[in-house]
């Protein structure tokens, strides 16, 4: 008979070996935490010796292109994500964590096109007292109008509704980490 520890961990290592390539796409407002829970989750899967790839898609269209198109910035970024996500899956990759506000349902159908694989969708949620407190220590030009962005999309419930899971984010990050990879059954 084998310890429950052995069975454990075989189960764990056969359920890696036969997994499918997946996403994750971790969406909130600005200051919900997007980045940082996504860093944590890469940081436990590559502890866990997991392939990954982490994608903050705000930085797959931050360019200066001279003019204030967002369709333009948005178009970009899913090209970009088409883009990177193939050669990522060329080279094994088949565990991606993705960061980024998506504001309807139209947002991540592009992006799970973009990303070609299955997609899961968790949306961190945080008042906007801990938002304020989080970044009071960083506020620059740019941040004050983010804050204002982020207090608007409250408001309205914008985001609210494309995702699978709601997840609060005010609570440490790795404890918030693992309830969105226990939702993913990457745990």
């Amino acid at each position: 008979m084998s310890h429950p520890g052995v069975l454990a961990e075989r189960a764990y290592s056969w359920r890696v070996n036969t997994r499918r390539a997946e996403g994750v796409l971790l969406t909130g407002v600005y200051g919900s935490g997007k980045s940082s829970v996504a860093e944590e989750i890469a940081c436990l899967l590559e502890q866990r010796g997991e392939s990954y790839a982490l994608l903050d898609l705000d930085y797959l269209s931050w360019a200066g292109t001279g003019t204030d198109d967002q369709a333009a910035e948005a178009g970009l970024m899913l090209r970009n994500l088409a883009a990177v996500a193939a050669n990522y899956r060329q080279a094994g990759i088949r565990m991606f964590v993705l960061a980024y506000f998506a504001r309807n349902a139209g947002d991540v159908q592009k992006i799970r096109e973009a990303l070609g694989l299955p997609l899961r969708v968790v949306r961190l949620t945080v008042p906007i007292a801990d938002i304020e407190q989080r970044l009071a220590g960083d506020v620059t030009s740019g941040r004050r109008d983010d804050l204002r962005q982020a207090a608007s999309s409250i408001v309205a419930a914008e985001g609210a509704g494309v995702e699978d899971v709601a997840i609060g984010n005010d609570r440490p990050i790795g404890v918030v980490a693992r309830n969105v990879m226990s939702f993913l059954e990457w745990l």
